[in-house]
């Protein structure tokens, strides 16, 4: 829960100029097609395997990951030293995430919903492989907080006692018993907890651009929480961390520019000062163990840049040149010795590697691409900017085909992310890959509304969906007819979650724009998801609201924009995708477009995967959806 960023409400960076002056699009790859690569299938793409996570084991031999290499996200145990991970959990149904090795022994903390449900519990695994549910019952969801300094407990949040609200509670390792430490009753996001179990951090989001952190004193419960961001106007502000001594707190704010900054404050004396400032957000801080080094990521351009800082000397650590991609992941190990981490890149999935900070040697420690594919096959994705109607300049990531050129011109798609205010960012995506392999060039757009350009920029769809940014989308097609090696005669568009709504209101709003759609667990109605959105997201209701509209007061607009209500306009081919056991986006939603396309004699091809929620957890259902991506787009945008 900590993880969400108040600007980035989500149902699933040189700054960019806002000027609607004069400019040009970027002209991109130029040069002509290579030899097209093989053909490769979903399930070859998707034998990739994905991994993730990073805690080390007590005596640090061990790394906790998370890994569909089962077919189904289960915990694993990678030796540091390289060799096959150990899988530790074996569920074949429902997606378990490794959070934590405990601090003294082998036991590990994970993480499991039932079915995509997202009423996540918290469990332990023994190593006798025993497993206790930390956190039992049908309606709860819960979320490991951290260790408390001494190791003897941990924090967890849970909404048990009011489903609306994550009360926090202390458990001890020895026997698991709980102890209610904060009892949340106004609609704070439990943000953090200082290492000492003093100090607790919250959020109050008043709405998507206006949120404040504050600090409650566990030695003094009935005193109010302390604000120590207080400012005038809208200013986002959110958690990063502690510092390991407990004595100040790290935060986010974007009261001086556009872009989020770092900002510390003393819990002593309230001194505030910056502490890490570029002309792009400033995504994460945090610290090692004992505060030896601090890691900072800045989402640049589409790009995450890790800085990794020697806290006692001052200086910044020089990293080892590695593989091509973004640094992510960076766990420091409790000696302060190890660092493991991955690299991510458009051609290459994440790979886990090690680093010796005291030797400066690495080691990569998985292999997860497919071996039966060649990375040179694959498609390095390239920023590029285009105009949209009103002359803004929107940012995009553009795949092309290897096969594509003036003499080979191939369809193409624009792909629009999730949210609202998500970002298309480099790195590997296997559907994305999928599709350009078989011949479809992608332009992943971050349409007005998208996150990492700017608060001015991140504000622009505010109560304008299905309208500036739709146009923003539809000028992302104007963009690739543009382009020699496109055929500007066949071009779909694409989306997951806002993403789909998105994809649903262009053939709804823009009939004539795109020439099919594929909606991947998209928006339809939103006055019936806004009435519907899960309990647990109260804290963050009044800022999607603000985004979005409130289904009480602006019924009118939201029904406006609402693509279900609009169905007879739909004239293009449709595939709809849908969870069964979605919270977010329910699935009469789907249903109920698809009857709708339908009764317009509308060519509509609809798949409900039963043992999903809201985006896939299963790879045999990724593999499903590739699929039938490429096959309907075979069929209705190729012709073939």
């Amino acid at each position: 829960m900590k993880q969400l960023r108040l600007r980035r409400v989500a149902f699933c960076a040189l700054p960019l100029a806002l000027s609607v002056g004069s400019g040009c699009a970027t002209t991109p790859m130029t040069g002509g097609a290579r030899n097209a690569a093989p053909r490769y299938s979903a399930k070859q793409f998707f034998d990739t395997t994905t991994v993730f996570g990073g805690s080390f084991s007590a005596d640090e031999s061990r790394i906790l990951i998370t890994s569909d290499a089962s077919g189904v996200f289960n915990a694993f145990a990678q030796p540091v030293t390289s060799g096959e991970p150990i899988q530790l959990t074996d569920s074949t149904t429902n997606a378990v995430m490794g959070v934590s090795y405990f601090p003294r022994d082998d036991r590990i903390l994970y993480t499991a919903d039932q079915g995509g449900n997202e009423r996540n519990h918290l469990f332990v695994r023994d190593p006798d492989g025993s497993t206790t549910d930390l956190t039992p019952g049908e309606d709860l969801k819960a979320s490991f907080v951290r260790w408390s300094g001494d190791k003897l407990s941990f924090w967890v949040l849970t909404n048990e006692r009011d489903e609306n609200y994550f009360d926090l509670y202390r458990y001890t390792t020895d026997g698991y018993s709980k102890q209610l430490i904060f009892t949340n009753k106004d609609g704070w996001d439990v943000s953090d907890v200082s290492k000492d179990g003093r100090w607790i951090a919250l959020t109050k989001i008043r709405n998507n651009a206006d949120s404040d952190v504050y600090i409650w004193d566990s030695k003094d419960p009935d005193a109010a929480p302390r604000h120590i961001t207080p400012h005038q106007g809208d200013v986002s502000h959110s958690v990063h961390t502690f510092t390991p001594d407990s004595k100040r707190i790290l935060y986010s704010s974007n009261e001086r520019g556009e872009f989020e900054e770092a900002w510390s404050y003393d819990l002593a004396t309230g001194d505030r000062r910056a502490v890490v400032a570029a002309p792009w957000d400033v995504m994460y801080v945090y610290f090692s163990e004992n505060g030896k080094y601090r890691v900072t990521g800045v989402n640049q351009d589409a790009r995450t840049v890790v800085t990794l800082e020697n806290m006692e000397t001052g200086r910044k650590v020089r990293l080892p040149d590695l593989p091509e991609g973004d640094i992510t992941g960076i766990r420091i190990s409790p000696s302060e010795t190890k660092m493991a981490f991955y690299v991510n890149g458009d051609t290459s999935p994440s790979n886990l590697f090690m680093l010796d900070l005291e030797s400066n040697a690495y080691e990569r420690l998985t292999d997860t691409l497919n071996p039966a594919m060649d990375r040179d096959d694959l498609v390095a994705g390239e920023v590029v900017r285009y105009k949209s109607f009103d002359g803004l300049q929107i940012p995009a990531v553009l795949y092309r085909p290897h096969s594509a050129s003036s003499g080979n011109e191939v369809p193409a798609l624009v792909w629009v992310h999730g949210g609202p205010g998500g970002q298309s960012r480099h790195g590997y995506r296997a559907e994305i890959q999928h599709l350009v392999n078989h011949g479809y060039a992608i332009l992943a757009v971050n349409n007005r509304g998208s996150s990492g350009y700017g608060k001015t920029f991140f504000h622009l769809d505010d109560r304008k969906h299905g309208d500036v940014d739709l146009e923003d989308c539809v000028h992302g097609r104007k963009y690739l007819e543009s382009l020699p090696w496109v055929d500007g005669d066949r071009i779909g568009i694409i989306g997951g979650s806002y993403g789909g709504y998105m994809v649903a209101a262009a053939l709804t709003f823009e009939p004539e724009a795109f020439d099919v759609g594929i909606d991947i667990f998209g928006v339809t109605n939103w006055l019936r998801t806004l009435e519907s959105i899960p309990a647990w997201w109260s804290a963050f209701r009044e800022a999607l609201y603000a985004e979005m509209g409130d289904p009480e007061t602006d019924r009118e607009r939201l029904h406006r924009i609402s693509p279900l209500f609009h169905a007879s306009n739909i004239k293009r081919p449709l595939l709809v995708v849908q969870g069964a056991n979605d919270p977010r986006v329910l699935q009469v939603e789907s249903d109920e477009i698809v009857e709708a396309a339908r009764a317009n004699g509308v060519p509509v091809e609809y798949i409900v995967f039963p043992d999903e929620g809201h985006g896939f957890r299963r790879k045999e259902n990724r593999i499903r959806a590739s699929d039938a991506f490429v096959d309907f787009l075979d069929k209705h945008l190729k012709g073939t």
